[in-house]
């Protein structure tokens, strides 16, 4: 049996990062929805094979079946992974929380790979959170280099979910307006709001 696709990283000064360019497979995770891109397109199958097995993936979608989330383009992952209900994606690739990245505790949105739910908290196994956040922000202030390491790696302290598309009318976004009758797609509401500001393309 050939080896399972692999996802590297390289070790530095700031903890293991994501070789991305190396990586055989990996994933963008934005909470209950992930793009996987795959180096090899003849490796797609194997790899959906391997995600389709995995405790809270609800579908796996690849090709022109992405089209049914309007993710059927050239910047989108080769496979599309919906979590189930009560489940959603965390972005952390690392195995030893010793070797986290040294923004993984800070909130980072530019760096982490990913959504990152944890940012919402304030890591419960620091005593004096506040008092931690004053000595960083008087380090930042003297010109020192530090980080806001405050944020917690426990993806477990999470309660709840979001992303997938809500499956009872009820749960769904409501847009009051002129104009707004009846369901819209969501790309409507960009032309909605054109509209109310004058600048509605010919």
């Amino acid at each position: 049996m050939p080896p399972s696709p692999e996802l590297r990283v390289r070790r530095g000064p700031f903890g293991e990062m994501l070789d991305t360019f190396t990586s055989a497979a990996l994933a963008v995770c934005d909470h209950q929805l992930a793009h996987v891109y795959v180096s090899e397109s003849d490796e797609v199958p194997r790899v959906r094979a391997l995600l389709e097995g995995l405790p809270g993936v609800a579908r796996v979608l690849a090709g022109e079946e992405r089209a049914e989330l309007g993710l059927d383009h050239p910047r989108s992952g080769a496979l599309i992974l919906l979590a189930e209900p009560d489940a959603w994606f965390a972005y952390p690739y690392w195995l030893d929380d010793r070797l986290a990245p040294d923004f993984a505790r800070t909130v980072d949105i530019h760096r982490k790979p990913g959504f990152d739910p944890c940012e919402l908290f304030l890591d419960p196994l620091r005593r004096w959170p506040m008092v931690r956040i004053a000595w960083r922000l008087l380090q930042k202030k003297l010109g020192l280099r530090t980080l806001f390491d405050v944020i917690p790696l426990d993806a477990g302290l999470v309660r709840g979910s979001h992303g997938l598309a809500a499956t009872d009318p009820r749960d769904r976004p409501v847009l009051l307006g002129a104009g707004t009758t009846g369901e819209l797609p969501m790309p409507g509401v960009r032309d909605l709001i054109l509209d109310a500001l004058g600048l509605s393309e010919a």
